[in-house]
């Protein structure tokens, strides 16, 4: 009689069939109906932009893995996100040479010098637009629509220009001026609606975000206490991109939903504090990237103790 043995392996125990590759795949198709109305509405503009950002990250990735003789990694397919995600945090009119600096910026210096995908402590992509933004501030904040240079509605709100505001139908399809995949909250919500129903990304950060800038908005208000719109604001500017894309990502983001849920509340009170006190009429990108920063603390007082550990 055989004799029965017990198999004893290494953790961890309970395995999935996801990848990075099938992960990011699935951001990627994600991303796609904001592709398509940033094409809509700004022309091949758009396209050449993406094209750029999205080559930048895919040659520098490959470049540094051959120099450094490592194995090659741009099969997972998150070099080609994070290149999308940066051209969606461009203007439509930015030089071309931007992305393709930028797209340097995120790969080689945000990302693998700190060890490569998984390892970076803060977004790649908004990591590079901050620096594009505070390099080259004019070529980064000059927004066209229809082929005329125009205000952003936040920049609008921001002067206090309340008559010029693009009716909220405009803005919910995408009709304003703003970055590439920013301004059709309609492609971002279906592109969201995807990433929950595939269990890539939970709703605890975007509904958490997306509430407390909401929320906040409307109690303390532009033009005093409970004077906000918040509908109209939430639609505007990065909120619904850097919510549903940019906070969710899995590297520089909470473990634990209770953990996720603080970190999206963070988020969320700084961007209303930069669009309301700042100086800069957006705040999704600098909020995203102050908050990355506070993951690892986050992690630790919401990871639950191993059982047995002993401190």
């Amino acid at each position: 009689m055989a004799e029965k043995k017990l198999m004893v392996s290494s953790s961890p125990h309970l395995r999935s069939s996801d990848t990075v590759q099938t992960i990011m795949r699935d951001v990627l198709i994600a991303l796609t109906p904001a592709a398509v109305a940033a094409f809509y509405f700004f022309g091949a503009d758009a396209l050449w932009v993406i094209a750029v950002s999205v080559a930048s990250c895919v040659f520098s990735e490959a470049l540094w893995q051959k120099l450094l003789r490592r194995p090659q990694t741009i099969g997972d397919l998150s070099a080609i996100v994070t290149g999308v995600l940066l051209a969606f945090n461009l203007p439509p009119s930015v030089p071309l040479w931007l992305p393709a600096i930028g797209g340097v910026f995120a790969m080689i210096v945000v990302k693998h010098f700190f060890g490569g995908v998984g390892q970076n402590i803060v977004n790649p992509a908004l990591a590079a637009r901050a620096v594009l933004l505070a390099s080259w501030p004019v070529a980064m904040t000059t927004w066209t629509i229809d082929g005329v240079t125009t205000a952003t509605p936040l920049a609008l709100l921001k002067e206090g220009s309340v008559s010029a505001l693009p009716p909220f139908f405009d803005v919910f399809v995408g009709h304003v001026g703003g970055c590439l995949g920013e301004t059709s909250v309609a492609a971002l919500l279906l592109g969201g609606a995807y990433l929950l129903y595939r269990h890539v990304i939970s709703w605890h950060v975007p509904v958490v975000y997306i509430g407390t800038v909401s929320i906040l908005t409307l109690v303390l208000g532009r033009q005093g206490f409970m004077s906000g719109n918040p509908l109209y604001e939430m639609c505007l500017g990065g909120l619904m991109l850097g919510a549903i894309f940019m906070a969710t990502d899995y590297t520089t983001s909470p473990m634990t939903k209770k953990g996720q849920v603080i970190f999206a509340l963070g988020c969320g009170l700084l961007t209303t504090l930069i669009r309301l006190y700042g100086g800069y009429a957006e705040g999704v990108s600098y909020s995203i990237l102050i908050m990355n920063l506070f993951v690892p603390l986050i992690d630790r007082i919401t990871i639950p103790r191993i059982f047995g550990e002993v401190r």
